[in-house]
């Protein structure tokens, strides 16, 4: 994972220093790419620890075109919790706290998730993200009052179109962008693409993010879109080959550069293996359970705050 930590360094050293959204402050650089071949090892970082259950479960989450948090909270993967719960303070006229570590902010949190795990009609009206990733990779409208299975059609492809330059799964959907921000996020990762090289017999994936969180989110990505295209792999008969992260905004919050520079002091380790249940033959078979990192070995997590 040494082209992760030279992007991270080259950012944190000659990146530029820009405002943004969250209001936080970034340093920033633009059209950044690095490529990962996954022949090598799973590229999870290994200089802090991630949250491999987070990463499995939430590509499941999107896999089964789901866009409401209560899988993930029931599963106790708390990633996607900010961002309904800040709109549902907004709903309720409930100031919302300026920080997001502090007591005032997680003990409202706690109660709001609780109450997703336990209220089904409070989960299905204030945990649903709208037309997130997972809605727009599986349910995107055709036009015509049908939907189409951007997932399902690019497993397609890769078996019987394996040459096509048009295997394309896109989140980037213009119409639904304000109301994937009302309680959610607009798609940060927007767009992928399979490559088969039938000369290696892998399948390689490119992966568009228009802004990388460099610190918290781009490690996770990484991961994430690995497994995918390793799935992917498996139910094509194919080996995962390269990953090529392509990024926009490539950028490092300003209340992230003590823990990055924490983390660039450390030496990586050797990768993990990933092993993935043989008897998983299409995409959607794949449970929890079926998915597993071998000798992953990181160095301590960092904890950094989410901008919000």
């Amino acid at each position: 994972m040494r082209q992760y930590l030279d992007l991270l360094r080259n950012v944190h050293e000659n990146g530029e220093e820009r405002t943004d959204r969250t209001g936080t402050g970034t340093k920033s650089l633009f059209g950044e790419q690095v490529k990962y071949d996954l022949n090598e090892g799973f590229p999870a970082v290994t200089t802090k620890k991630l949250a491999e259950k987070a990463i499995i479960h939430e590509l499941l989450w999107f896999l089964k075109g789901d866009s409401n948090i209560k899988y993930l909270v029931d599963n106790d993967v708390n990633i996607w919790n900010d961002w309904p719960y800040k709109a549902y303070l907004k709903s309720q006229g409930i100031p919302i706290p300026e920080d997001t570590t502090g007591n005032e902010w997680e003990d409202g949190m706690k109660d709001f998730v609780e109450r997703i795990k336990s209220d089904d009609e409070f989960a299905g009206r204030y945990g649903d993200l709208g037309p997130v990733y997972g809605h727009q990779w599986r349910h995107w409208p055709d036009g015509k009052g049908g939907e189409i299975d951007q997932i399902q059609n690019a497993v397609d492809m890769v078996k019987n179109a394996p040459d096509s330059r048009r295997n394309i799964v896109s989140a980037w959907n213009v119409a639904d962008i304000d109301e994937m921000a009302k309680a959610g996020l607009p798609p940060c990762h927007t767009m992928f693409q399979f490559y088969v090289s039938k000369r290696r017999g892998e399948l390689d994936c490119q992966l568009y993010q228009r802004s990388a969180d460099l610190f918290l989110g781009v490690p996770f990505n990484i991961a994430s879109y690995a497994l995918l295209q390793s799935m992917v792999a498996q139910v094509t008969d194919l080996k995962p080959g390269r990953f090529v992260h392509s990024i926009g905004d490539a950028h490092i919050y300003s209340n992230h550069q003590k823990q990055v520079e924490k983390q660039l002091s450390r030496e990586p380790r050797e990768l993990p293996t990933l092993e993935l249940n043989p008897d998983a033959t299409s995409i959607f078979d794949f449970k929890a359970d079926d998915i597993k990192l071998k000798n992953y070995n990181p160095h301590p997590g960092i904890k950094a705050p989410v901008a919000v």
